[in-house]
């Protein structure tokens, strides 16, 4: 019986010892009526808890799984296990979450071209416009990629989704994005980077057998270190913004479930990924948005007009990285939720070990869009941003086998063939 039903039924009930003691008048309605509603009146919550959802709940854009998703039943598990069949003798079984993202979209594709089981799943959000995540979800759905629209904070969907397939690794890419957006919803970025990890990482302890977790972290964990180029050994307590600190907490929360349940974990710190498909909060994305549309573009600079560099990574570059840490991840320890030995805890840095001045950025842009761009130059806000990035890959290169090829011209070169391809039919809105 479901609360509502027996509400009712408790409803009735009550009304129907209330006419005994308080008979209904010809003149009036039953004094029940009066009775029940004066006791439920000092508990308004009582009566509105499962038939009406709170106002901050459907205000909240990270509770909006609570009334979008749809998932269950018997086709839907069909199409669960189809696209997480393994077609490749040592393919290896993933969840991909935030597949639709931008490096969820092209990690899930990479995987099942060379044969592995994948599963996507994603909140299709509206941080940015979700016209793009359906244009990815659509391509990975020819490619056989199911991606199930549903939240990582959803703990009854992620245990069905173990129920229905036993999943040996996987790939957590699912998360608020964006150093700048959490100033004005930081709610959000706990619910998504700390909350929702949590909950991943609770349904993967819990599951027999345990999977291997691969997980996105963020170069911006380092902070306000000055020391160049970052290395995986250099301290990460300074965040200089909210979206880095939530990263952080990931990363020692990571650390917990590793040492207490005995979950692979395997966290990579990407380095200002882009690429087509990419995300168009980005700089480089709304740049040649901008320069398209004959806007100014803002360049930030840093003190005493300091330059602001960034260690541009191609996604090609980070998917390598991506697949060599699934392949390379040892198998967790635990069963059920118990631990049984030591298990594999890494970080890796994926970068591609050549800064570049934003202005340079916007001087290739400039080349391969044949515009002028009309530049603003502005001292850098205290907004999070960071001053320069620059990745040390010693070690991913070690035990990965990790080597970056693609120089910032190339890679932009291929992203603005996909973007004015992508927007020239008209039909799609670059905001």
């Amino acid at each position: 019986m479901d609360s509502r039903r027996a509400l009712y039924v408790c409803l009735y009930r009550i009304f129907t010892i209330a006419d005994v003691a308080y008979p209904t008048s010809k003149h009036f309605p039953s004094q029940a009526f009066f009775l029940v509603f004066s006791l439920l009146g000092s508990y308004p919550y009582f009566f509105f808890l499962r038939s009406t959802p709170s106002s901050s709940s459907s205000s909240d854009p990270s509770r909006r799984f609570l009334r979008n998703a749809s998932w269950g039943g018997p086709a839907w598990e069909k199409r669960v296990r189809s696209s997480a069949r393994v077609r490749s003798r040592n393919g290896i079984t993933v969840l991909v979450t935030g597949a639709a993202g931008f490096v969820g979209t092209h990690v899930s594709a990479a995987l099942k071209r060379r044969g592995d089981g994948v599963l996507g799943l994603d909140n299709f959000n509206d941080y940015y416009e979700p016209t793009l995540k359906r244009a990815r979800q659509a391509l990975l759905e020819r490619s056989g990629v199911f991606v199930v629209e549903g939240d990582i904070n959803d703990g009854a969907l992620l245990r069905k989704l173990f129920d229905v397939v036993a999943f040996s690794h996987v790939m957590h890419l699912a998360a608020q994005a964006g150093v700048r957006y959490a100033m004005q919803n930081p709610s959000s970025y706990v619910h998504s980077n700390i909350a929702g990890l949590v909950n991943v990482l609770e349904v993967c302890k819990s599951a027999n057998p345990q999977p291997s977790v691969v997980w996105a972290s963020s170069s911006s964990v380092y902070g306000l270190n000055s020391k160049v180029p970052f290395s995986e050994r250099d301290r990460t307590d300074q965040p200089a913004s909210l979206y880095a600190a939530t990263k952080k907490a990931g990363e020692e929360i990571a650390h917990t479930y590793n040492h207490i349940y005995g979950l692979s974990i395997t966290g990579l710190r990407f380095f200002t990924v882009y690429g087509p498909w990419g995300r168009p909060d980005m700089a480089y994305f709304f740049f040649t948005k901008d320069i398209l549309k004959g806007k100014s573009i803002s360049i930030f600079e840093g003190p005493n007009h300091g330059t602001v560099a960034r260690d541009f990574t191609y996604i090609d570059d980070i998917v390598k990285g991506c697949l060599a840490s699934l392949d390379t991840a040892e198998k967790s320890t635990g069963s059920g939720g118990k631990k049984k030995g030591p298990a594999q805890l890494r970080v890796f840095n994926l970068g591609n070990t050549s800064p570049v001045p934003v202005t340079k950025l916007v001087s290739i842009l400039e080349r391969l869009l044949k515009v002028k761009a009309n530049r603003v130059m502005l001292k850098m806000p205290r907004n999070g941003d960071v001053q320069f990035t620059h990745a040390n890959i010693t070690l991913a290169q070690r035990e990965l086998g990790y080597k970056p090829s693609t120089d910032l011209q190339t890679g932009l070169k291929k992203f603005v063939r996909w973007y004015l391809s992508y927007y020239s039919s008209g039909k799609k809105s670059s905001g």
